[in-house]
């Protein structure tokens, strides 16, 4: 079993961030239900963006419950004890989760190239056969990014120390407590993850760049919505890319700033990615309007 350490602070101020934290966990399911029910019921969203994005929210509701909870049933007692397997179930499915994330936002990236730089074969292109295919790749990408991360985890023997300075179970803290030379396989879920995020975050960027350039050079009617959109989407995989990056891309080794990373990727991305996305989205917003 491991022994999760937490936040170390007074009992009062443990109760006070339960609150925050539970706050934020009930407005994560009540935004991302709604994106959710509203695209499924308002047939005026029934296109790859919404397809996307209503997919983008599942993931947000799913990895909040993955997470939260064990952050919240932490902060109710001083030291909480996990089951090694529960642990292990816990990683695979918060990097299962958080993989398809990180993929749905590069599909979505490509959905705006397309309908940017391809508008009149956009519905051609962006058929439901290819969205659906696309969805169900950014899953099978998350499943195999997990899969590798616990199968270099699993071999690995624990024999000494059990205590994580950490509020959930994750990859950087189990593999510091194993009983072995891990310095290779550091190196190989540095590849794996960090790398993979530093890659994918800089296309984007690439791409997103690309984008904007393209919609500056045109004069349509369109062109605000277009790079209203755009900003929008930079705006969320920067503040999701960003923290995860710092956390997975370095050798792990301990930083004070770890858990706070760790918080904001964990936490508060799922409750920012609805707002980020709803605030702009005049269409949405209207969508959401009917559906109340």
């Amino acid at each position: 079993e491991f022994v999760l350490l937490g936040f170390n602070h007074s009992l009062k101020i443990q109760q006070l961030l339960f609150m925050v934290f539970f706050i934020v966990y009930l407005m994560t399911c009540l935004e991302n239900i709604t994106i959710l029910t509203t695209v499924i019921t308002d047939h005026h969203l029934h296109t790859p963006m919404y397809f996307f994005l209503a997919n983008l929210a599942f993931t947000d509701i799913t990895e909040s419950s993955v997470n939260i909870p064990v952050l919240l049933s932490g902060l109710l007692s001083q030291h909480k004890t996990v089951p090694f397997k529960d642990c292990i179930l816990h990683m695979f499915l918060f990097h299962f989760i958080g993989g398809a994330h990180i993929f749905l936002l590069a599909v979505m990236a490509a959905d705006r190239y397309v309908a940017i730089h391809k508008p009149l074969q956009y519905s051609t292109i962006m058929n439901h056969e290819v969205c659906v295919g696309l969805v169900a790749g950014s899953w099978a990408g998350g499943f195999i990014h997990s899969a590798t991360q616990i199968a270099l985890l699993l071999p690995l023997p624990y024999c000494g120390p059990n205590t994580l300075d950490h509020f959930h179970c994750d990859v950087l803290q189990v593999v510091k407590v194993a009983c072995a030379n891990t310095y290779l396989t550091e190196l190989l879920m540095v590849s794996n993850g960090g790398l993979l995020l530093a890659v994918i975050f800089v296309l984007l960027l690439i791409s997103y760049t690309v984008i904007l350039v393209k919609i500056r050079g045109q004069v349509t009617e369109g062109k605000h919505k277009a790079l209203s959109t755009c900003i929008v989407q930079v705006t969320a995989i920067s503040i999701t890319f960003i923290p995860g990056i710092f956390i997975y891309a370095r050798p792990f080794k301990t930083f004070k700033l770890d858990k706070v990373a760790s918080l904001f990727f964990t936490v508060f991305v799922p409750v920012l990615n609805p707002l980020v996305y709803t605030l702009r989205n005049t269409e949405m917003k209207r969508a959401i309007r009917r559906l109340f």
